[in-house]
């Protein structure tokens, strides 16, 4: 997919090593969909994305989520692992975004998800890069430097910045779609069918799903199925 795309000379500057880090397998073993997701443009727009509308929270994620989960309506239990507390809840839905084979018990075995070790640090410096986030493909144990300052305009004499290095442990962050992981998730998909018929499971989301999603698909995904449940109400 990638090859197709920009040729083998770029493939091996840009993509292969890159792949090898993020995901600490050979490109081939990967769904080309993968390599899909990576827009290739012929022109200087140095943004990820080429959707006309791009922006981030006027506050911030933070307090878009405080202000979502502020609501009379909504109360939390944090600390709390659902599947020790499951058998004793009773409620008309349950909207599940958690690791898909965990949830059944990893009956058709376990799903491979990728993690990321996040280090921030900050510099006595104005700019530390010229864009929000830098790739580094060939060189060094991160995949990524992320400078926040660049998303809002800031100004100021420091700079914060987040390294991101891939690891195989932890909290999962990605799915990795290899065919031995994808045949595993078509027989948990089939449960999830099954579940989701009775109107009282939706299962949502990259881990719940075992699907790529970004940020602004998810958001509307979210919207789109609970308004459907809803209607069905």
């Amino acid at each position: 997919a990638v090859v197709s795309q920009v040729g083998e000379r770029l493939y091996e500057l840009f993509f292969k090593n890159y792949t090898i880090k993020q995901w600490g397998r050979n490109p081939e073993e990967l769904s080309a969909e993968v390599a899909r997701r990576i827009p290739v443009r012929e022109n200087r727009d140095s943004r990820y994305f080429s959707d006309v509308y791009q922006g981030v929270p006027s506050n911030g994620y933070t307090k878009m989520v405080e202000n979502i989960l502020d609501h009379p309506n909504i109360s939390l239990m944090l600390e709390t692992d659902y599947f020790k507390i499951r058998n004793d809840t009773d409620c008309e839905l349950t909207v599940y975004t958690g690791q898909l084979d965990r949830f059944f018990a990893y009956e058709y075995g376990t799903l491979e998800y990728r993690s990321l070790e996040l280090e921030i640090k900050t510099f006595d410096r104005e700019f530390y890069q010229p864009v929000a986030t830098v790739n580094y493909p060939n060189d060094y144990d991160w995949t990524r430097i992320t400078e926040f300052k660049h998303f809002l305009g800031e100004k100021s004499d420091k700079t914060t910045l987040c390294f991101e290095y891939p690891k195989a442990d932890g909290e999962p962050f990605y799915i990795v779609m290899t065919e031995n992981n994808i045949r595993k998730r078509e027989k948990y998909i089939l449960k999830v069918r099954s579940l989701e018929e009775s109107d009282r499971h939706l299962f949502i989301g990259r881990l719940a799903e075992y699907k790529y999603y970004n940020m602004d698909q998810i958001i509307g995904e979210s919207m789109r199925r609970v308004t459907e449940w809803l209607k069905n109400r």
